[in-house]
C-alpha cells in the first residue's frame, strides 16, 4: 500500500466505524419507563380533572395541603420501595406505624427534650425491628411475607396492650410541625424534597447498589461478594425506620394514637410503589415514581369528595389504576427480557 493511500484509509475507517455504532434504542427506553410514564400520565389526568372541578388547585396552598395529606403514605412507601427493590415485601410497617403513634401519644410531653428522646426511641425501635425481620429472613431462610406478617401481628398486639382504643395526645407544638412554613412551603414539602435528595444519594452508595443488584439477581450478587444477610438487615431496617418516621408524622395529623391505624398503610404503600413503576420482582424502580403513586392515591380521595360520589368508589378507582400500572410493568418486564435474549 502506497503512502498516499494510507491517509485515505485512515479517514475512511473512522467513518465506517461511526456508521457501525448502534443508535439509541428509544423504543426500548420508552418500554423500560412505561410504568413511570403511565404514573405521570395518571397524575396529570387526575390533577386536570380535579383542577377543572375545584378552584385554587394550582396554588402553593393546595400543594402544601396535598403533600401533607400524602406524606405519611410517602414515608411508608419509601421503606416499602427499598424492600421491593430487594425483591421482598414488608407487611410489618403497619404494626410499626400503629405502635409508633401509640408510644408518641402516651409518652410525648410539652418538654421538648423528653419528646425528642421518645421520638428517637421510636425511630431506633423501627430500625431494630426491621433489622430483626431481615435477620430472620436470612438465617432461617423464611419467606418475607410470612416473617413480616407475624411481626405485624406482634407489633399490633403490643400497641393494643399499651393503648386499647384510640386516644392519648401529643403536644400542640408537635402538631404544628406539619403547618410550619419556610418561604411559603410547609415542612411536608421540604420533607418531600429531602426524600428525593436521600434517594439520589442512597442509590449511588455501595449499600444501595448492593440492594438493587441483589433484587435483580441474588445468586449473581452473592457470587460477586455481596453479603445477602447484610443486605437484608439494612433493607428491612430502613423499611422499619421509615415506618417509624411515618408514625411520627401521622400524629401531627391526628393529634392522638391508634393501635390499628397502621393497617391502612400496608397495601397502599405497595400500591404506591407499583403504580410508580417499582417491580414486584425486584431490581427495578425509582422513588420518584413511588412518590407520584402516593400522590395519585391521595388525589383520588380528593376527587371522589369533589365529585360528591360515595367514598366506596375510591378503592374501585385505586384498583383500576393499580391494574393499569401492573399491565405497564408487565410490558416493561417482557421488553427487558427480550433485549437480554
Amino acid at each position: 500500500m502506497s503512502a498516499a493511500e494510507r491517509p485515505l484509509e485512515m479517514v475512511q475507517r473512522p467513518a465506517k466505524e461511526k456508521q457501525a455504532r448502534p443508535g439509541i434504542d428509544w423504543r426500548g427506553r420508552a418500554l423500560d419507563r412505561a410504568p413511570f410514564l403511565v404514573a405521570c400520565l395518571m397524575l396529570a389526568l387526575i390533577i386536570g380533572i380535579y383542577g377543572s372541578l375545584q378552584s385554587g388547585v394550582f396554588t402553593l396552598d393546595e400543594l402544601n395541603l396535598d403533600t401533607a395529606a400524602a406524606m405519611t403514605l410517602m414515608l411508608a412507601a419509601t421503606g416499602q420501595t427499598i424492600v421491593l427493590l430487594r425483591g421482598g415485601i414488608d407487611l410489618s410497617i403497619g404494626g410499626m406505624i400503629s405502635l409508633g403513634t401509640v408510644i408518641a401519644a402516651t409518652r410525648f410531653t410539652d418538654d421538648p427534650s423528653t419528646t425528642a428522646f421518645w421520638a428517637l426511641i421510636i425511630l431506633a425501635l423501627g430500625f431494630l425491628i426491621g433489622a430483626l425481620n431481615g435477620l430472620l429472613i436470612s438465617l432461617l431462610k423464611l419467606q418475607p411475607f410470612l416473617v413480616t406478617l407475624a411481626t405485624w401481628s406482634i407489633l399490633n398486639g403490643v400497641a393494643m396492650v399499651i393503648l386499647p382504643t384510640d386516644g392519648g395526645s401529643v403536644p400542640g407544638w408537635w402538631v404544628g410541625f406539619a403547618s410550619a412554613q419556610l418561604i411559603g412551603l410547609t415542612s411536608p414539602v421540604w420533607m418531600l424534597l429531602a426524600l428525593l435528595i436521600f434517594w439520589w444519594w442512597f442509590r449511588a452508595t455501595r449499600v444501595g447498589i448492593a440492594i438493587q443488584a441483589t433484587g435483580s439477581n441474588e445468586k449473581s450478587a452473592f457470587l460477586s461478594g455481596v453479603s445477602i444477610t447484610r443486605v437484608n438487615l439494612v433493607t428491612y431496617g430502613l423499611s422499619g425506620l421509615f415506618a417509624a418516621g411515618a408514625a411520627l408524622f401521622l400524629v401531627t395529623q391526628t393529634g392522638a394514637g391508634s393501635p390499628t391505624i397502621g393497617k391502612d398503610y400496608i397495601l397502599p404503600s405497595v400500591a404506591a410503589a407499583v403504580i410508580g413503576g417499582v417491580s414486584l420482582f425486584g431490581g427495578r424502580g425509582h422513588l420518584a415514581g413511588t412518590l407520584i403513586g402516593a400522590f395519585v392515591l391521595t388525589l383520588i380521595g380528593n376527587l371522589v369528595f369533589v365529585l360528591h360520589v360515595s367514598s366506596y368508589w375510591q378503592p374501585v378507582a385505586s384498583g383500576v389504576i393499580l391494574l393499569l400500572s401492573v399491565l405497564a410493568s408487565s410490558v416493561a418486564e417482557k421488553a427487558a427480557r427480550n433485549r437480554v435474549q
